[in-house]
């Protein structure tokens, strides 16, 4: 359950056709990491600067955040809203709930959110397949007809509509029980194996690029839904940032891979047919999110 702070303290151009099952593909001669560290430049795409959010805890690390208003349009410019009027500013991670999910929220729950914020969004927890292009994951998936990769996001369709799915490091927003739909204040993040039975249930916006690994690594909180029992306890947000309201020489510069290119192709075989010397028995298959979107550092342009 995905609830907000304030109620727990105070009491697709292409349809995704259904899986077929196949002979599994062979495994590229490469492993995952060594295909992802040869990708050709070719194979990677820049991530907008005006869909990063920078998050900076108090101790000093950083967590970059990328948005998908293709999923969730309404909450995720409220998101946009709220980080640059600096809502989450002296805020803090509240909840660390192991095996599932790291929530975090603003330093003060009744200030009035920005100009133009929406109170009350729609239900944004799919939507239209329509103009959607799916590359298809091509093994078996719970928790949707079929699954795939839109435009380097996981996602699962029933053909109709397509959603987000709840994979390691997605962004949601937190909500009370229906008809609240959440508004984005409360955001938090997945940080453990898939809870997929929460697709179409929450608005998804956005998904941790870098930094993941220090959600992760946080204390669990030890109240009811991995709270923390005290106020001391919460980690301190020094403040949630759009990548393009900090000077330029700050602002990260990311790329991820692309998921109709041939080398994406090589990874999704590779992690699913592994030929390291390792494995006595290769699966010949894998679930959705034991593909992670491969993300690097955008390279620098050298003078020839």
């Amino acid at each position: 359950m995905i609830v907000p702070m304030r109620h727990i303290l105070p009491v697709l151009a292409l349809l995704l056709p259904a899986t077929t099952l196949a002979a599994p593909a062979p495994a590229p001669a490469l492993n995952p990491a060594e295909i992802v560290a040869h990708a050709p430049d070719s194979a990677w795409s820049d991530v907008p600067e005006n869909r990063l959010l920078v998050m900076t805890l108090a101790s000093g690390p950083q967590i970059v955040i990328e948005l998908a208003p293709q999923f969730a349009p309404v909450h995720t410019a409220n998101v946009m809203r709220l980080a640059h009027a600096r809502w989450w500013d002296n805020g803090a991670i509240v909840r660390v709930q192991d095996n599932y999910v790291v929530q975090w929220s603003a330093p003060d729950q009744k200030a009035k959110p920005p100009a133009g914020f929406v109170a009350r969004p729609p239900a944004e927890y799919d939507r239209p397949a329509q103009g959607v292009a799916i590359r298809p994951l091509g093994f078996p998936a719970p928790y949707a007809p079929s699954s795939g990769f839109a435009d380097g996001w996981p996602v699962g369709t029933d053909g109709g509509r397509v959603w987000a799915a709840h994979c390691y490091g997605m962004i949601g927003v937190a909500r009370d029980m229906p008809p609240d739909t959440g508004n984005g204040q409360e955001l938090y993040a997945v940080s453990s194996e898939a809870p997929r039975q929460l697709d179409r249930n929450l608005a998804m916006t956005g998904r941790v690029l870098t930094g993941m690994e220090t959600l992760g690594a946080l204390p669990r909180g030890t109240a009811s839904l991995g709270f923390y029992a005290d106020k001391s306890q919460n980690i301190v947000i020094r403040s949630i940032t759009p990548a393009t309201d900090l000077p330029a020489t700050q602002q990260p510069h990311l790329q991820v891979m692309r998921t109709g290119s041939p080398t994406f192709t090589d990874y999704l075989n590779a992690r699913a047919s592994r030929t390291d010397q390792f494995f006595v028995r290769p699966a010949h298959g894998v679930a959705l999110c034991n593909v992670p979107v491969p993300v690097r550092q955008k390279p620098a342009i050298t003078s020839p």
